[in-house]
């Protein structure tokens, strides 16, 4: 192994590891965030809104072919002239547009104004609060504020009790948060939630790969990132993680060949990026790993 890649791998387990791409935050609309991957979530009942607003609600679809100044001028009038359980949806739509723009402190306020005005106190009211807090976290996360994020996701969390597949989805994003505060142990027991609640969705295995690594818990990385790849076999990201881990765990001939799949899996993708720069710092292959042995396939 190259001077120059040990000293990049080391760096993957410090304070300053630049992030993989599964370890960035990601589009903070609603989770789960990878619905290919992930159990899918039944949408919550919307609430009931006044018959004058009724063909408004297809507003914030049809929003989404307008440029994105245009989608917030629309969500706030809409907004401004709301009442009652119309402005949850609304509040909703604002943020979303706001996404658009990237303004995630406003798109958090428009999510957690949506999920205030959430009223009720059935099993669709809750994980409708639980859908709005979460996005609420997720935009948070993307400004960069992750203690108002765990604050909104905690509140999500306790009101997605009722809803499996959605309460793994935000203990996914309460581990993001816990991660960026520092909080390894806690953030790793939001993980064994996740995989509890949801265990067939890889992105929980493989955010507890990348964390048990990030932890020097190489073992407990190695067999996350297993279960990771046996439930999402072609995956970059995944491809990219298991080839870290096996590095770490002098693995050489593993690691080569993990990356070297990302790479032909996803070719221009930044997984591939990475993976091609860890094979160049690797250099040429070893003639004992190149070619099998006299006498072998």
């Amino acid at each position: 192994m190259s001077f120059a890649l040990a000293l990049l791998l080391a760096a993957q387990v410090g304070p300053s590891m630049r992030p993989l791409p599964n370890e960035r935050p990601a589009e903070p609309l609603r989770p789960p965030r990878r619905p290919q991957a992930q159990p899918q979530v039944q949408p919550p009942v919307q609430p009931q809104v006044q018959p004058a607003a009724a063909g408004r609600q297809q507003m914030c679809p049809d929003l989404a072919g307008s440029t994105p100044a245009e989608a917030v001028d629309a969500a706030e009038a809409w907004l401004a002239a709301a009442q009652g359980a119309e402005r949850v949806q609304a509040g909703e739509c604002l943020g979303i547009a706001l996404t658009r723009q990237e303004r995630w402190e406003e798109a958090q306020t428009a999510f957690r104004n949506a999920r205030d005005s959430a009223a009720g106190d059935s099993a669709a009211d809750r994980g409708l609060r639980a859908r709005l807090g979460a996005m609420a976290g997720n935009a948070a996360l993307a400004h960069g504020d992750a203690a108002a994020a765990l604050a909104a996701l905690d509140i999500a969390y306790s009101d997605a009790a009722e809803d499996k597949a959605l309460a793994g989805g935000i203990a996914i994003d309460r581990a993001r948060a816990l991660v960026a505060l520092k909080r390894d142990d806690e953030a790793a027991a939001a993980l064994a939630g996740a995989r509890a609640a949801q265990p067939g969705n890889p992105q929980a295995w493989l955010l507890s790969a990348t964390l048990s690594r990030r932890m020097n818990k190489l073992a407990e990385a190695q067999a996350q990132i297993e279960k990771a790849a046996e439930l999402l076999p072609i995956d970059p990201e995944i491809g990219l993680e298991a080839g870290v881990i096996a590095m770490l765990s002098g693995r050489e001939a593993a690691a080569r060949r993990s990356w070297q799949s990302v790479v032909a899996a996803a070719p221009g993708s930044e997984a591939a990026a990475m993976a091609g720069s860890y094979l160049a710092q690797l250099g040429p292959e070893p003639e004992s790993e190149a070619r099998p042995a006299p006498g072998k396939p």
